[in-house]
């Protein structure tokens, strides 16, 4: 992500979970270092351009979410929506009589091992796409992979825009998604105070900006802006500022440890949601989880996709990864993209000659294509962004989010919305 870091607070998988994701990496035939290594070091190039298959074989993708690693808490369930969306496709029949073929391998959390599992994925194992990704450290390390070897890479991660690859298609919200509705409706029902928090990196900085631009055209105010490291715990000088200038809203891009302790001890300082409420970014049904009901409730997220959200489709995934992996999961804005986007990609395939697969056909076939994805229709841009349907959640005293505000249609992605003269679209950026 952007936007989006592991934490330790929530549960890792139980024993027997644990032991039933070893068999199927196991099963998933991943080979010794030394082979993997020989393969890597083989005097091949393959341009990615052309996955020539048998007429019998099944279709060989990469599932690239970390399963080990300080990111695996997050990162598994990406892994876990993406499979469920690959066994169903598999057990309808597949896509035109052939079966998807996940080959996982498992980036340990580190984006170099990104990389090179990136270079695995499509050198060794011939994929003809590949599904990963979660910070933007993690995309930002395989993305010349992707473009060296004209492979076409699925990103599910809400993050911060200002990017226009080809080899990308990007299935979580950019910035102009998350904020153009919300930003009127807090500053009308709120005030234009804002007080912006964030971990130092570059997604809360990117956020805050395009915040900073739509308060100005509103007449709001920005009273204080700061950044804090990543697993910062201790918010006691930030809530006394915070006590200090009484902003109207708290805007927060914190992330994992540091969203839950910030939320903790905002809830802690007594500070009332009903006159002074954090509208976060990041803030799923994973880390409210985390955070407690209580401290949680009464608060904002702005997201395309909430666990509550009513449609057929929805009760549908819910549904079923509860069934698969468990009453006691929860699925979230970029579980719900993890999955969707397997399914945009089978839409694709089904119009492509299978006998010869590429990464100029798959993606000019996904281009235009919609489908009704858990939160709504949703639709692959030309800029291989994707249109979404931003809404705002507030949070219940039972950990789900009440929707209290939803796009009245989907809404367009613009990648470089805070920048003026640039913009991403199907033949690249352009600048005027």
């Amino acid at each position: 992500m952007g936007g989006f870091v592991a934490f330790k607070a929530l549960k890792i998988r139980n024993r027997e979970k644990k032991m039933k994701r070893r068999d199927f990496l196991t099963k998933a035939g991943a080979f010794s270092s030394a082979s993997a290594i020989g393969a890597l070091s083989a005097p091949m190039v393959l341009t990615g351009a052309r996955r020539a298959l048998a007429a019998s074989d099944d279709i060989p993708i990469g599932i690239l979410y970390s399963l080990t690693g300080g990111l695996a808490v997050a990162e598994h369930t990406l892994h876990d929506a993406a499979m469920l969306a690959v066994e169903e496709i598999n057990a309808a029949g597949g896509v035109n009589g052939r079966k998807l073929n996940a080959i996982v391998e498992d980036p340990a959390s580190d984006p170099a091992t990104y990389a090179e599992r990136a270079r695995r994925l499509i050198i060794r194992d011939k994929c003809v796409s590949v599904f990963g990704g979660y910070t933007s450290a993690s995309r930002q390390a395989y993305l010349p992979v992707a473009e060296q070897r004209n492979a076409l890479f699925w990103y599910p991660t809400l993050y911060e825009g200002r990017e226009c690859s080809r080899n990308v298609i990007y299935g979580g919200a950019v910035p102009n998604q998350q904020q153009d509705d919300v930003m009127p409706w807090a500053v009308e029902k709120f005030g234009g105070r804002f007080y912006l928090i964030g971990n130092n990196y570059v997604y809360p900085k990117e956020e805050n900006n395009y915040c900073k631009k739509l308060l100005a055209e509103l007449g709001g105010e920005v009273v204080h802006e700061e950044y804090v490291p990543f697993g910062h715990s201790d918010f006691s000088s930030a809530i006394n500022r915070i006590r200090s200038e009484k902003p109207d809203v708290v805007f927060a891009t914190t992330v994992g440890d540091s969203d839950v302790a910030f939320a903790r001890q905002f809830h802690q300082a007594g500070f009332d949601p009903e006159e002074m409420p954090v509208i976060s970014l990041t803030r799923s049904e994973a880390e409210v989880r985390a955070i407690g009901n209580d401290a949680a409730a009464g608060h904002f997220t702005s997201a395309p996709y909430f666990m509550g959200h009513d449609s057929p489709e929805n009760q549908k995934f819910v549904s079923a990864y509860l069934n698969r992996y468990g009453e006691d999961q929860v699925t979230h804005f970029v579980s719900e993209a993890a999955y969707f986007q397997v399914y945009q990609f089978k839409a694709a395939l089904e119009t492509i000659d299978l006998d010869n697969i590429t990464t100029d056909a798959i993606r000019d076939a996904a281009v235009g294509s919609s489908m009704m994805a858990p939160q709504g229709e949703v639709l692959i841009d030309e800029n291989l962004h994707t249109h979404l349907w931003p809404k705002l959640g507030q949070w219940q005293e039972n950990g789900q989010a009440k929707v209290v505000l939803t796009a009245s249609d989907r809404v367009a992605p613009v990648p470089f919305a805070a920048y003026d003269g640039q913009t991403c679209t199907g033949a690249g950026l352009i600048e005027s």
